[in-house]
């Protein structure tokens, strides 16, 4: 079952109800689920590799307190927001400004700026290590299979 966007985000505490929260593909939902949509973005930056290395380290650390805590809503959105570093990161790689379109529907020129490819690669890595963690994986089969 994809993620379900017609729940009302706003007042629903995914935390005290993680019956509701659908895994979903991606990133999907990374920017509704609360609590911990506010726990994690303020640390979510990438604009150097310095500050990317800084942010996913705190991210990664949510993570493991997310784990240690046994919630797995909170290991999957700190999963998603490392996911969603390296691929911001990757569209500012390819393209001044982050935008693949110009005003008209075109795709711009690509450019690799190879400081935002560092913060993508930096993001990667615990991207990687947060998505293969075997506790991860199990109490991610477990929530699918006890809530869809």
């Amino acid at each position: 079952m994809g993620f379900d966007y017609d729940l009302d985000f706003k007042h629903i505490d995914f935390r005290k109800n993680p019956e509701k929260y659908k895994v979903g593909r991606g990133e999907q939902g990374v920017l509704l689920v609360e609590p911990y949509k506010s726990e994690i973005l303020p640390h979510w930056r990438f604009k150097t590799p310095d500050i990317a290395k800084e942010s996913s380290e705190k991210i990664y650390d949510l993570f493991l307190e997310y784990k240690k805590e046994n919630d797995f809503v909170g290991m999957d959105m700190a999963r998603k927001f490392l996911q969603m570093g390296y691929t911001r990161a990757r569209r500012y790689t390819n393209y001044k400004g982050g935008r693949k379109y110009d005003k008209e529907g075109k795709v711009n020129d690509r450019l690799i700026d190879e400081t935002k490819a560092e913060s993508a690669a930096i993001f990667m890595e615990k991207w990687k290590m947060a998505r293969e963690d075997e506790e991860y994986l199990t109490l991610k089969k477990e929530h699918q299979h006890r809530y869809g």
